[in-house]
């Protein structure tokens, strides 16, 4: 499912126009983005949690070279699913 999908269900199901659903589309990702960006996280219950991590700086191989390289450290989004989503996804 891309993001147009996504609208149409949700426009569907909530019985709103295509640019309603896009509006509360939208505001969803604004609002777990920034919350991630100032390092804290986002808990919806029965569906998961969004929160940041830090990944290490660590060394690396260039695959075209086969030279060793530095990668650095950064901060990644993660998505830990919760087990009302997990139990829906292994039925």
């Amino acid at each position: 499912m891309n993001k147009g999908e996504l609208i149409d269900k949700i426009a569907k199901d909530a019985k709103l126009t295509k640019g309603q659903a896009n509006d509360a589309l939208d505001s969803f990702i604004a609002g777990v983005a920034s919350t991630l960006a100032k390092g804290g996280k986002v808990t919806l219950v029965g569906f998961g949690t969004f929160s940041v991590t830090k990944r290490e700086a660590r060394k690396g191989r260039n695959p075209q070279t086969g030279k060793e390289i530095n990668i650095k450290a950064k901060k990644v989004a993660k998505f830990k699913a919760g087990t009302e989503l997990s139990k829906k996804v292994n039925k």
